[in-house]
């Protein structure tokens, strides 16, 4: 609230600059009854409210659009008023907002599952966009306050889909329904016999012959799909690719240019970093093409080409299946263009088609099995500290198992590649820690099992993830999934990694959907 209680705002974001317009309002007689920066907003709202001699009915949107011009950051921004009892205004920069249209009635939130339940029809803002809200109609402005129509998007996504259904948590129901969201992320895509399809994205052989690396950017968890991407791109098509963390990305000044092409992976679509890491490659000239799970989100309006991962709603925020369908559709993407360049033998490229087809029912056979990860959840729920190892692309699913279980459980975790453990971190293995470890190439099964013999003779309590017929050893529990292709095994290796997460984070009686100070969408740096 302002000083006078004329004005109200909600904002998410963070106005960099708050300071020094707090000092200017307080120069002016406004006083503070806090240290937020969102309280400046409607202070100075006011201020220019009461500075604007006219009395027409865009006084209140003049007054708004004056402290929008004085701020700094990123925000969505709501503003009510008494004075004006008919209307809601809005206006966003690099924070996300939608605005929900309904039948003599109108929404907004940051995101679109939370209004599914009262509409699948909404308006998508872009930066410096005002909207004034009315129960049965909408006004929208650009920044210099000319009036403009808007399309609506229709969302397809099913309002039940943001319904336990019968399941305890949201992350749970998210988890057995991987093998789903899988099948509608493959959809019309490939056929087997048939070369891949992305109708969505018109990347030319010409234009991908002339590209010399790409790059994956992303954050968390869509960044470890990104590594796993990064493996398959490789080996398919012959590219170097480098994936980067969003957020140092857009720091350090990356070598790039036209013949760069730039992926960005983000789950909501409004990752603040990714989306600013992606308007920096647009500014050096190279391609970008998003990969996103929500329709018309903001990184799929800013990039070249953008392509759906059509997992569905995802609200737990710990990521379980929108990461295996950004890793299928990353692996559809990968075939595609080693396709088009030739880049790999055909058989190949089938062989490994089926095993993605097949993909769906090996969740469910590990889905229809998890006593023994219940089992061993009870056994180390109360440990401090746990490790994580693999190998190849198994390292790639061992930091993803970390941050599942550090995000939920809030179990101090490391992930290592098994054959740095003697390069320092093996300093930490002492009598009754617990190591997971991962083994689906039989190409590193040899060394992966002397990397845990050494853990083991130290103490360490373990766990081993494996397609293999592993030698008889002293480990403690071995869960077995079905066999695939190494490039894609993350897709299975990494569904008893979440459901360990899930069962610990349940013993010790957490808040699974909502663990403490995390965001489903991180929309500020």
């Amino acid at each position: 609230m302002d000083n006078s209680n004329s004005f109200a705002v909600v904002h998410n974001g963070i106005i960099e600059n708050y300071s020094d317009l707090r000092d200017f309002l307080g120069k002016n007689g406004y006083t503070f009854l806090s240290q937020t920066d969102t309280e400046v907003i409607p202070n100075l709202i006011h201020y220019y409210f009461s500075k604007d001699e006219k009395t027409d009915d865009e006084k209140f949107l003049r007054a708004v659009k004056c402290c929008v011009n004085d701020l700094k950051g990123s925000y969505a921004i709501e503003v009510i008023s008494p004075l004006y009892p008919d209307r809601i205004i809005v206006v966003r920069k690099d924070s996300p907002l939608v605005i929900g249209k309904g039948v003599k009635e109108n929404h907004i939130a940051s995101d679109i599952p939370a209004l599914l339940k009262f509409t699948k029809d909404f308006y998508l803002l872009n930066d410096n966009e005002y909207a004034v809200i009315y129960n049965d109609y909408i006004k929208f402005y650009n920044s210099n306050l000319e009036e403009h129509t808007k399309p609506v998007k229709n969302i397809e996504w099913d309002a039940s889909a943001t319904e336990k259904g019968g399941f305890e948590d949201f992350m749970l129901k998210e988890i057995y329904e991987q093998p789903n969201s899988i099948r509608e992320t493959i959809g019309s895509r490939f056929k087997l016999g048939e070369p891949c399809s992305f109708d969505d994205i018109d990347i030319s052989k010409e234009y991908l012959s002339t590209i010399n690396k790409i790059y994956i950017v992303a954050c968390g968890t869509a960044m470890h799909a990104g590594l796993v991407g990064k493996n398959l791109i490789e080996k398919l098509c012959n590219i170097p690719v480098c994936v980067d963390i969003a957020s140092e990305f857009r720091y350090r000044n990356p070598i790039i240019d036209e013949k760069t092409l730039c992926i960005y992976v983000s789950q909501s679509g409004e990752t603040a970093d990714t989306i600013a890491a992606l308007k920096l490659s647009k500014s050096k000239g190279a391609k970008t093409l998003a990969i996103s799970n929500v329709i018309g989100s903001s990184i799929t309006r800013e990039a070249d080409f953008c392509i759906y991962t059509h997992a569905g709603p995802e609200i737990a925020v710990a990521s379980t299946k929108a990461y295996t369908s950004q890793v299928v559709l990353l692996a559809i993407l990968a075939i595609y263009f080693a396709e088009m360049l030739g880049s790999t033998d055909l058989k190949i490229l089938e062989d490994l088609k089926k095993d993605i087809l097949d993909l769906p029912s090996k969740i469910h056979a590990i889905l229809d099995n998890t006593q023994e990860l219940q089992d061993f959840a009870k056994k180390v729920y109360t440990q401090k500290d746990m490790f994580f190892l693999g190998r190849g692309t198994d390292y790639n699913t061992s930091l993803e198992g970390s941050l599942k279980l550090k995000e939920i459980s809030y179990i101090h975790s490391e992930a290592y590649a098994a054959g740095e453990l003697k390069h320092g971190p093996i300093a930490l293995i002492e009598n009754g820690i617990t190591v997971i470890s991962i083994i689906t190439d039989s190409n590193l099964v040899e060394k992966s099992i002397s990397n845990i013999q050494e853990v083991i003779t130290r103490g360490a309590r373990t766990l081993i993830v494996t397609n293999q017929n592993l030698p008889n050893a002293n480990f403690d529990f071995v869960i077995n999934i079905p066999k695939t292709n190494p490039l894609i095994s993350p897709i299975l290796s990494v569904i008893p990694l979440q459901l360990i997460s899930y069962y610990i984070s349940k013993n010790k009686g957490l808040d699974v959907d909502k663990p403490r100070n995390l965001a489903k969408s991180v929309t500020v740096e």
